[in-house]
């Protein structure tokens, strides 16, 4: 049986997500999870998927950081993802980090079922405006840092995440149950592996791997998502 995993915090997007799924497969399992922590419980006990289908915004996630956590902890595991942002250097930034399509948020269940019914075929799906633009690349050191954020194990991945909302590391052990002594360790190696000097510089970092427009447009992703539906 086909098994999909959405992961979307929008209700009503979840289930344009699921009607458009019904479209290409009608007897297929779809499961549901509305930030990337609970897909990855999900796909950590097992369940085994044929696409997972991911927002870029979503509480406690920011810009690409969701996908590149899914990606390192299980990279074989292929994602599409569907977004309200059409910037052609954040749908370049997501192919660079291997998922299998770019779907955008304002395309008719058609279009939607479509796109879909590509990715199960193993085509890399983009929107069709895209295909008709030169890709705009992202700047060299953003590229770089992806490289890097790949050497960042799954926890380093979720301290990063935790350092970039401001935490400090009291409430990152507490939110993590581990100990703070853990947690320095852990933004120590993240520091290393990301060729950086301070947490400060390490947030800067992160923010050019978002493109900037991730992190500062969520208002208008939103006003995108109300639109698209």
């Amino acid at each position: 049986m086909t098994r999909f995993l959405i992961v979307e915090d929008h209700p009503l997007f979840r289930e344009a997500l699921e009607g458009a799924l019904r479209m290409v497969a009608p007897e297929a399992e779809i499961l549901q999870a509305t930030s990337v922590d609970g897909a990855l419980e999900q796909l950590a006990v097992g369940a085994e998927l044929d696409l997972l289908l991911l927002d870029l915004s979503m509480p406690g996630t920011t810009g690409l950081s969701g996908i590149v956590r899914i990606r390192k902890a299980f990279p074989k595991v292929p994602v599409v993802i569907v977004s309200a942002h059409q910037d052609p250097r954040i749908i370049s930034g997501a192919l660079s980090l291997g998922v299998s399509g770019y779907i955008l948020k304002s395309s008719s269940k058609q279009e939607l079922a479509h796109s879909i019914g590509e990715a199960l075929r193993g085509l890399v799906c983009v929107p069709n405006a895209y295909r008709a633009l030169r890709p705009q690349r992202a700047p060299g050191p953003a590229h770089d840092l992806l490289k890097r954020l790949h050497d960042l194990t799954p926890q380093q991945l979720r301290v990063l995440e935790m350092l970039k909302r401001g935490l400090q590391n009291k409430q990152i052990a507490y939110e993590l149950k581990i100990s703070e002594t853990t947690v320095k360790v852990h933004v120590s190696d993240i520091l290393r592996k990301l060729n950086v000097l301070s947490r400060t510089k390490a947030i800067v970092e992160m923010s050019k791997i978002d493109f900037a427009t991730l992190a500062s447009d969520g208002s208008r992703a939103k006003h995108d998502r109300a639109q698209s539906e």
